[in-house]
């Protein structure tokens, strides 16, 4: 089985996040990228089935500007066979819309004919939630989002989902989407040995005009803005002072 895993390449999770004057995004100067958390967890997903054999090959994709070689080394170098770029912008602050993006994988999963996709439940970036879900709409192909434990046998997937009253566990029939979440593993680290080789790993590049899809945006960001810095907490003295404060100043009462 043939397993594909789309990664994004975003700003770094420890990195403090820095709006530009103007109000017009998010400052990307000088500062550090990497593969989206999420993303990370899917390629170890991925790797883990190739190691219990329930997995031939695994081919990591990438939309959007062409540093995301960068990113598509990393899955490499943890494991994946080969590797995919679209180049669908020139500016590192554009951001690919999820339609845009599951369209051009749906074009990719065309071409390659994957058993099973696995996703990152989310992009740390924008938070849409959408890509994976919107991949397995086009492409008729049942889903498992929100993915805590996947265990695939045979022609199946058994996956325990993360969903609000606690914990959902489904059976889908491959081939299927999944979007992975934090808890399901720990990704490694690429060691030196393997960076090495990933070099050498096949890495094509592609244009969205391959699979004849538009990415022109649909939404347009009006403003960007850092949130309201919290207030210093203050010390009460009495229960009934904590209350009156709750009731007059926070109003939650």
């Amino acid at each position: 089985m043939k397993v594909l895993v789309p990664v994004k390449r975003v700003i770094d999770y420890n990195v403090k996040v820095r709006v530009k004057a103007d109000g017009s995004g998010v400052d990307l100067a000088n500062v550090k990228m990497s593969m989206n958390p999420f993303d990370e967890i899917a390629v170890e997903e991925a790797i883990r089935l190739k190691e219990a054999g329930k997995a031939d090959e695994i081919v990591a994709v990438s939309i959007g500007v062409k540093q995301a070689q960068e990113t598509l080394r990393t899955a490499l170098a943890m494991g994946a066979d080969r590797a995919i770029l679209v180049e669908a912008a020139d500016d590192v602050s554009t951001d690919i819309e999820p339609l845009a993006v599951a369209k051009i994988l749906k074009g990719i999963v065309d071409e390659e004919q994957p058993g099973l996709v696995l996703c990152g439940k989310q992009a740390i970036d924008n938070d849409m939630n959408a890509t994976g879900q919107m991949l397995a709409a086009l492409l008729g192909w049942a889903q498992g989002t929100f993915a805590s434990e996947v265990d695939v046998d045979g022609e199946a997937a058994v996956v325990t989902r993360e969903v609000d009253g606690g914990l959902q566990t489904i059976k889908v029939k491959l081939p299927a989407v999944l979007t992975v979440d934090l808890r399901l593993n720990e990704p490694r680290y690429a060691s030196l040995p393997n960076i090495m080789k990933a070099k050498k790993k096949p890495l094509d590049t592609k244009t969205p005009a391959d699979y004849g899809v538009d990415v022109a945006p649909r939404l347009e960001v009006l403003k960007t803005s850092e949130p309201e810095a919290r207030k210093a907490g203050v010390i009460v003295g009495s229960v009934d002072e904590l209350v009156a404060k709750l009731k007059d100043e926070a109003g939650v009462l």
